[in-house]
């Protein structure tokens, strides 16, 4: 299954490089980035294509891995190492990733399933707490 999701976030990766930020079919008009991390084992950096929300001058993302029973494999490198990059529409930058408390954690949540239904989905579909993680730029 490893080596469809990666051909698949190719894809959707290749596609949101060709095209400033823009990616069609199931994710036409969905808020996306790409989020690269390092490996939390291998060191490797990993870029995966994640939906956001703005709050502020924070992007919110979700470590819902779709509803699965763990977290994803890019939220562990982030815990391990919060220094990411961060690909959105045309532009590049640094970011530090931060895992969001409660009562913030829930409030956020809420947010994110008010502007894209589907993660309501995912929250049923777990026994887990999906994570919430805010990425704020660094440098200039």
């Amino acid at each position: 299954m490893a080596g469809g999701i990666q051909g698949f976030n190719k894809k959707i990766i290749d596609e949101f490089r060709a095209n400033q930020g823009k990616v069609g079919g199931q994710f036409d008009g969905m808020p996306l980035l790409l989020l690269t991390t390092k490996g939390a084992k291998s060191g490797a950096t990993r870029t995966n294509p994640l939906a956001y929300l703005r709050d502020g001058d924070r992007y919110v993302i979700i470590a819902s891995y779709a509803g699965a029973p763990k977290n994803p494999p890019w939220y562990h490198n982030l815990v391990a190492d919060p220094n990411v990059r961060v690909e959105l529409g045309g532009q590049s930058f640094d970011a530090r990733a931060e895992v969001v408390k409660e009562p913030e954690r829930s409030a956020l949540y809420q947010k994110v399933e008010a502007a894209m239904p589907v993660f309501s989905e995912y929250k049923r579909k777990t026994q887990r707490v999906i994570p919430v993680i805010a990425l704020r730029r660094t440098g200039a």
